[in-house]
C-alpha cells in the first residue's frame, strides 16, 4: 500500500474530489475530520488548547467555539503556531494509526486529505504522490463568496491567507483542474484511481513488510530458545 496526498485551497473543490475517491471504494483519511475529533472535550489536545487559550473559547457544552478561536488565530501567526502545536501531533498520530488499519485491510493505496500538506506538514515525507485540486482565481473567489456568504473583501482575505493555488500546483505530481464541470472532475478522479489501483508499488511495500515480520519472528524464536536453555 502507498499513500497519496490530496490538497488544494479554500473553495477549490477538494472535498468534491475526496468524495469521488470514496465512491470508488478508496479509503480517505481526512485531516480536517480528525482535527475535529481530537479536540472533543477532555481529550489531550482539548486540554492543551484550553490551557493556552483559556475557558473563554469554550461553548456552554464544553466544546471549542471554532469561530471564536478562528478569530484569535486568523491574523496572528504566533497564536496559529501555538494552536498547531496543540493539535498537529495528535492529528498526525491518529492519521498514521488509520493508515496501519488500511494496510491490514489490503487496500492498494490510501488518500491522505491534508489541507496544509504543502505548507510544511510532517506527513509529506511519507507520501508517494501528491494531488492538487486547482481552480482559477475568479472561480475560487466566486465559489467562496457564494458558499460562505462573504463579501469580496472578506473572501479575498481568506484566500490570500493561504498559499496560492498557482504555487501549490508547481509541487504536485497530479493536478485536477476543477474550474470546469463536475463531470470533468469525476473523469479525472476515475483516471487517477485506475492508475493507482494498477500500480505494483503496494506489492513491493507488502513484500518488504512481510520480510520484516518474518525477520522479527525468527529473532523472537531464537531468543526464546536461548532462554529455554538457561
Amino acid at each position: 500500500m502507498y499513500l497519496v496526498g490530496l490538497t488544494g485551497g479554500i473553495a477549490s473543490g477538494k472535498s468534491t474530489v475526496s468524495s469521488f475517491f470514496k465512491e470508488l471504494g478508496c479509503p480517505v483519511i481526512d485531516a480536517d475530520l480528525i482535527a475535529r475529533e481530537v479536540v472533543e472535550p477532555n481529550k489531550p489536545s482539548w486540554k492543551q488548547i484550553v490551557k493556552h487559550f483559556g475557558n473563554d473559547i469554550l461553548q456552554e457544552d464544553g466544546t471549542i467555539d471554532r469561530a471564536k478561536l478562528g478569530g484569535i488565530i486568523f491574523s496572528n501567526d504566533e497564536k496559529r503556531r501555538l494552536l498547531n502545536s496543540c493539535t498537529h501531533p495528535y492529528i498526525q498520530r491518529e492519521m498514521m494509526w488509520r493508515v496501519c488499519k488500511c494496510l491490514l485491510q489490503g487496500y492498494p493505496y490510501v488518500i491522505m486529505d491534508i489541507p496544509l500538506l504543502l505548507e510544511g506538514s510532517a506527513l509529506r515525507r511519507f507520501l508517494r504522490k501528491v494531488i492538487v485540486v486547482y481552480c482559477n482565481e475568479e472561480t475560487q473567489l466566486t465559489r467562496l463568496m457564494s458558499r460562505n456568504n462573504l463579501c469580496q473583501e472578506d473572501a479575498l482575505a481568506r484566500i490570500n491567507a493561504q498559499m496560492p493555488l498557482a504555487e501549490k500546483r508547481k509541487h504536485a505530481d497530479y493536478v485536477i483542474d476543477n474550474s470546469t464541470t463536475i463531470a470533468d472532475t469525476r473523469l479525472a478522479v476515475e483516471y487517477l484511481h485506475r492508475q493507482f489501483s494498477n500500480s505494483y508499488a503496494h506489492w513491493k511495500m507488502r513484500f518488504i513488510l512481510v520480510l520484516g515480520c518474518l525477520g522479527f519472528g525468527v529473532a523472537v524464536y531464537g531468543i526464546m530458545k536461548m532462554v529455554s536453555r538457561l
